[in-house]
């Protein structure tokens, strides 16, 4: 048996695999390929390039009909060469561990083929492991629990870590049983919430007390899992016996779950709103995108058969999916996608970006989806000169050259002997783009997770920070053209000087993105960690205990060019293993929050995402658990915007894992209110980019201890996820709002707006005297509790 993958990662993880202990003769070869197989998924952290699951067979991301809107040729050319993809992807799925459904059927017909007893144990924990990540939990157990028996006839015995692998991959059949039976089929708004009760109790309890049986003999043999003890608590938990039938020595106590201060609690309203779609791994966009002045949704998924998703806001609180009149339909894929306004129209584009994690088998294109503003898209990558073929899951649109038009950075992803350079689009202004990375001196060849653009050094040109999965990261400088006086069109240059700002870390990244968040005027650096060794790392971080995560860096701007590490100091220094976030404003204090998407494709990785607020700029505050934030299942796109128009951010999460079997249902976590001010504005550029992309916004307001500014940049917000251009911002317990100021990209002048209002509205025009109210409506949205959800296919 091997295993045949394209990275490096991979090639140090076989490396690293011990050779079995107490095994010899002719039962060596069995544990062998057991533990090399399983310890990749099971037993060891996600630490390689992971590999897109496939999509057939009983998937909730299965392909769907065909489109009956008339698609344009440039649309219907790319849904062809999807499927070309997806075809040319698949019949390499033994390079891979996440095309499932494929590999399941070619371990079954090898299980059938085998002509004696050896092979046919070699082959039996692979497709068991299949199984398990296909979503096929219960055949999965039946599979492992056949090697077992089969061992067992043969006076074979497992030691060791061998031992380890095999009862933490019994105890998740165990859990994912549990987990298909309650979380999904029977959904509810407390499913999967940390610590779980109330609702959130299983209602089927057989899975989560088949594996307390597995973990709980584990333990005695291996006292010291902490993965095991994890996994442990979690499964009392479903039962509804955590923390009281926890033994003792194995309890994870539940102060350390406790929230650093009491947030009110904010609903998940998904179901209610229309949003509950079931599926994998993907990107999210909250956008106006018809211009209505109600947020609309769009969210991929990453099956090579995984649908876009588009849905309108009907303006009472519901949502309809329009995918279809849309144009969309066979629109398929993407880990990641942004709005932009590309050719400034006024409409918000969409770029979705796929291949990520796939290595040399990842070369899929991205796509280009024009908007023409009446509910209907168009892919013209091809004819906008974007069609290239490298792996990737992150970009960002800024001006770079400041002619007015948004440009577009590509982070690709290089793995060993496919070296993947970082792409640079220049807008031509025609709706068409010229590539010119390697003359701008950006052309990075590295695993690149994250991109984030934004002025940090204030000079009026906007800089790139970039997030390497592997290596260092990198702080480009833009230093303008290279040549005096040269024109938008020119040489442009872009310098690394990560190392002399003190950026560089953490080496094993992933999101990242640039913010204010201490209100000095100065863009800070927020940068996420991604490695464990398996789900124990997480448990030691919360009980205090040495682990080998990676943890997050915030980078506080020195406003001199350097950065100063203070994450330790505001309390962030934490194993996060962070995918999909964003930033906004929870309670409108004016002071900016974040949530982080947690985990990785392995099952085991059983983990609350985050919510932080952000207290005065001088800490955070995790409020994870007094939210109601502590989704267990994977988190990626995430995005902060406020779905009912009534001044508070609300947040949307694009929930699913990797595997084709990890699927679940988005959520939209409710804001209830805190009672303070606000202001939203919607900029359009004139000189400037017309959807104001760079543009600074500072908002001086008086309060009773005095004048304080807010500043907000326009923008997405985190590099996986993206949250509504128009600017939401709250304003704290403010009296009134004593100025409004606006840097603009382009020219480099600052707009200053007065006599503006509170808990109002905005359109602001680039240059305009007066800002123009904006009437919109909000509406309620309903809240049941306890109430299953119901189910939206795709």
């Amino acid at each position: 048996m091997s295993i045949d993958r394209p990275d490096r990662a991979l090639q140090e993880i076989l490396a690293s695999v011990p050779t079995p202990r107490g095994t010899s003769g002719a039962h060596r070869w069995s544990t062998r390929a057991f533990l090399a197989v399983l310890t990749i998924v099971i037993g060891t952290s996600f630490n390689a390039p992971a590999q897109l699951g496939a999509s057939s067979g009983s998937s909730p991301t299965a392909a769907v009909a065909k489109p009956v809107h008339p698609q344009t040729p440039a649309t219907r050319r790319m849904i062809e060469l999807l499927q070309r993809s997806r075809v040319e992807t698949e019949a390499h799925a033994e390079q891979t561990i996440f095309l499932n459904d494929v590999m399941v059927e070619r371990d079954r017909r090898k299980v059938k083929q085998a002509t004696n007893e050896e092979e046919r144990l070699d082959i039996q924990p692979r497709l068991a492991l299949q199984l398990l990540n296909a979503g096929k939990s219960r055949e999965a157990l039946q599979e492992f629990e056949s090697f077992r028996s089969r061992l067992a006839q043969l006076g074979w015995q497992l030691q060791g870590h061998n031992q380890e692998v095999l009862d933490i991959s019994r105890a998740m059949c165990y859990l994912r049983m549990g987990e298909q039976e309650n979380c999904i089929r029977n959904h509810n708004p407390d499913s999967c919430l940390l610590p779980i009760s109330a609702a959130g109790v299983h209602q089927f309890q057989d899975g989560s007390r088949g594996a307390i049986e597995v973990l709980t003999e584990h333990l005695k043999s291996f006292p010291q899992d902490l993965r095991a003890r994890w996994l442990l608590n979690v499964a009392e938990m479903t039962v509804g016996d955590y923390p009281t039938n926890v033994p003792p020595q194995w309890l994870i106590p539940p102060r350390v779950f406790q929230s650093d201060f009491e947030i009110k609690r904010f609903p998940d309203v998904a179901a209610e709103l229309g949003l509950d779609v079931e599926g994998l791994a993907g990107g999210c966009i909250v956008e106006d995108f018809d211009g209505d002045g109600y947020l609309d949704v769009m969210f991929s998924d990453w099956g090579l058969n995984g649908q876009l998703r588009f849905f309108r806001n009907n303006r009472d609180g519901t949502f309809t999916d329009r995918t279809i009149e849309a144009g969309l339909q066979g629109i398929v894929g993407g880990l990641n996608m942004m709005q932009t306004d590309y050719n400034n129209d006024g409409f918000p584009d969409v770029l979705i970006l796929r291949g990520g994690w796939l290595g040399s088998i990842g070369h899929h294109p991205k796509s280009l989806l024009k908007n023409h503003g009446d509910g209907t898209f168009e892919d013209v990558t091809e004819q906008a000169g974007l069609l290239s073929m490298h792996p990737s899951q992150t970009a960002a649109w800024f001006d770079f050259n400041g002619d007015g038009w948004l440009d577009l950075f590509i982070g690709n992803e290089s793995t060993r002997g496919d070296p993947n350079p970082c792409e640079l689009y220049r807008n031509n202004g025609d709706g068409t783009f010229t590539e010119c990375a390697r003359e701008a001196g950006v052309a990075v060849v590295g695993f690149i997770k994250g991109v984030t653009a934004g002025d940090y050094n204030n000079d009026g040109r906007p800089d790139l920070y970039l997030s390497d999965r592997n290596g260092p990261n990198l702080l480009l400088r833009n230093d303008g053209s290279a040549t005096s006086g040269g024109s938008a069109k020119s040489k442009w240059q872009f310098t690394n000087v990560a190392s002399q700002a003190g950026v560089t870390q953490p080496i094993q990244s992933f999101p990242c993105w640039f913010w204010d968040y201490d209100n000095d005027g100065w863009l800070d650096i927020f940068v996420a960690g991604y490695y464990i060794q398996d789900v124990g790392d997480i448990a030691a971080d919360y009980l205090g205990l040495p682990n080998a995560g990676e943890c997050a860096r915030l980078y506080h701007n020195n406003h001199d060019g350097t950065f100063t590490d203070v994450t330790a100091a505001v309390g962030l220094h934490k194993v996060l293993l962070a995918m999909g976030s964003n930033f906004g404003d929870l309670d409108n204090d004016g002071w900016l929050d974040f949530y982080v998407g947690t985990g990785n494709p392995d099952l085991s990785t059983i983990i609350p995402n985050r919510m932080f607020r952000n207290a005065e700029g001088k800490f955070f505050q995790d409020v994870t658990t007094s939210g109601g934030f502590g989704h267990l299942q994977k988190g990626h796109g995430v995005a902060f915007a406020d779905f009912d128009n009534d001044g508070d951010q609300d947040v949307f999460i694009k929930i699913g894992g990797a595997y084709t079997g990890d699927y679940y249902r988005s959520a939209v976590f409710l804001n209830p209110g805190f009672g303070n001010h606000w202001i939203t504005l919607k900029l359009e550029g004139v000189r400037s980019n017309r959807a104001a992309m760079g543009a600074r916004i500072r908002v001086i307001v008086d309060t009773d201890k005095g004048q304080r500014s807010v500043y907000k940049t326009v923008g997405t917000g985190g590099s996986f996820g993206a949250s509504p251009l128009r600017q939401e911002i709250g304003l704290g317990q403010s009296r009134n709002i004593a100025a409004l100021e606006i840097f603009w990209p382009a020219t480099g002048k600052t707009q200053v707006l007065k006599n503006l209002d509170m808990d109002h509205f905005y359109r602001v025009r680039e240059g305009d005297a007066k800002a123009s109210p904006w009437d919109l409506k909000s509406f309620s949205v309903a809240v049941h509790p306890m109430t299953h959800h119901h189910h939206i296919g795709n």
